[in-house]
């Protein structure tokens, strides 16, 4: 007696027929890689022309998204090997960022030294004159 087998589909049917249908049935997966890129392409395409429409200076820093996602997908070994440039670019990035943010906050600093000064400076010009006002009218 042969035994049927239950298929997925819900229908019972002989294990050699399954066999026979699975074998003849052959399995492409390059349409399915094709029309990944190609969505993939088109939503690039529609965020780029967006950020074009609303703000050009957006567009490097998608490109360079991108490419971080992309890259490694398809080219693994480059991934691995451009991983630790895109490292020391970031802690470049990071420390140049605070650095910036330190001279910043000194040249602030000194400014308001300066307008400080500069205050002090004209009080003191404003109590000399008043001084000088108050001594120069004695009757």
């Amino acid at each position: 007696m042969v035994k049927g087998k239950l298929d997925g589909d819900g229908s019972l049917s002989d294990a050699s027929e399954q066999g026979a249908t699975a074998a003849a049935e052959p399995i492409d997966g390059a349409g399915d890689d094709r029309s990944a890129v190609a969505a993939t392409v088109a939503t690039v395409a529609v965020v780029g022309i967006g950020a074009a429409a609303f703000e050009a200076a957006l567009l490097p820093g998608i490109v360079l998204g991108v490419a971080a996602i992309w890259l490694p997908q398809y080219f693994p070994k480059m991934g691995e090997a451009v991983n630790p440039l895109f490292r020391s670019t970031v802690r470049g990035a990071y420390k140049l960022g605070k650095k910036t943010k330190e001279m910043m906050a000194e040249a602030h600093e000194q400014v308001n030294d300066i307008v400080a000064e500069v205050h002090a400076e004209a009080d003191q010009d404003r109590t000399s004159s008043k001084g000088a006002a108050a001594g120069a009218s004695p009757t």
